[in-house]
């Protein structure tokens, strides 16, 4: 039986096009080349990996033009995304992609339309990437944000002497709409700053059966915020080491009593995850993180349990 349903995007077409986070490109900021074969591998394993917990994938089909379309986590948030209700019942909100992924969002659009999901869209003037910034944790939702830059290569000191711009990826002025979407959950902003971690999704993660405990990496978030945090959050967070933030741990898919995780997370974050009731299964997607700068979140599209389905 079917216990929840997720979108993910075929990777025959994966490649580095726009290079738009510092895992794209080389320090001298040429773009990086994917191994396509390996890529298709460890999507097929992530793949079946999802399918024995029960889940059905809904599959994003290719297009040469879109290689950003493995990344659907970006395509938009659905409301009530853990409650099992009807279909028409809930609300699709696809996203306002970065330029050199805007493209997506009609691909999005039209293997949503077959789900029965009422589809809406925000201002076109905020940019905002659906739940990699933009999801459930206990009984609030958490908004991440960072300062917006056109991206673009600018002098520096040292060698070589340029670097890259990155900036972040979710509009902060969107705060107002996703709490009246929200409600009556509440909506707390957090302020992203460190541009490898660029979406929220890749420095917290709420996992467990209520999405109760938190993964979160204190380096990426501002130190005001990392304090409000601890405070809504008390003993509920898990700090993440650098090294298992690096590997993008929070990064991970949260289904029930299971959490996918990234292949190489280190055994005390396994067990740290295994002493709050949650099976922790590691999926080796390193291709897609070293390349695209996406783990096992980004390549999943989170829309949830499947009302009237025995198990969901």
């Amino acid at each position: 039986m079917r216990c929840r349903r997720v979108l993910m995007g075929d990777p025959a077409h994966f490649s580095v096009q726009g290079g738009a986070n510092p895992h794209t490109r080389t320090r001298w900021g040429t773009r990086r080349r994917v191994d396509r074969e390996l890529a298709i591998a460890q999507w097929g394993a992530l793949k079946r990996i999802l399918e024995d917990l029960g889940i059905e994938v809904l599959v994003v089909p290719p297009d040469p033009a879109q290689p950003g379309l493995v990344y659907p986590a970006n395509a938009g948030f659905l409301t009530d995304v853990d409650a099992a209700l009807p279909p028409a019942e809930k609300t699709f909100y696809l996203s306002n992609l970065l330029p050199t992924r805007a493209g997506e969002k009609p691909h999005y659009r039209r293997v949503l339309e077959g789900t029965g999901f009422r589809l809406e869209e925000f201002d076109a003037r905020h940019r905002f990437e659906g739940e990699a910034d933009f999801f459930p944790a206990s009984d609030t939702y958490l908004f991440t944000c960072g300062r917006l830059e056109r991206q673009r290569f600018v002098p520096a000191r040292g060698f070589p002497p340029w670097k890259r711009v990155y900036g972040f990826r979710s509009d902060a002025r969107l705060e107002p709409r996703l709490a009246e979407i929200a409600a009556p959950r509440a909506v707390h902003r957090l302020e992203l700053v460190l541009e490898a971690h660029y979406h929220g999704d890749t420095a917290l993660c709420a996992f467990g059966a209520r999405r109760e405990h938190l993964l979160a990496y204190r380096q990426a978030l501002a130190p005001g915020d990392w304090r409000r945090l601890v405070e809504l959050f008390g003993n509920a967070v898990i700090e993440l080491a650098e090294e298992d933030a690096q590997r993008y741990a929070a990064n991970s898919f949260a289904c029930g009593a299971s959490l996918v995780l990234p292949q190489g997370v280190s055994d005390r974050l396994l067990a740290q995850v295994r002493e709050r009731g949650v099976t922790p299964i590691c999926a080796d997607v390193s291709e897609f993180l070293k390349k695209g700068g996406g783990s096992v979140k980004c390549m999943i599209g989170d829309l949830g349990p499947v009302a009237g389905v025995a198990g969901s």
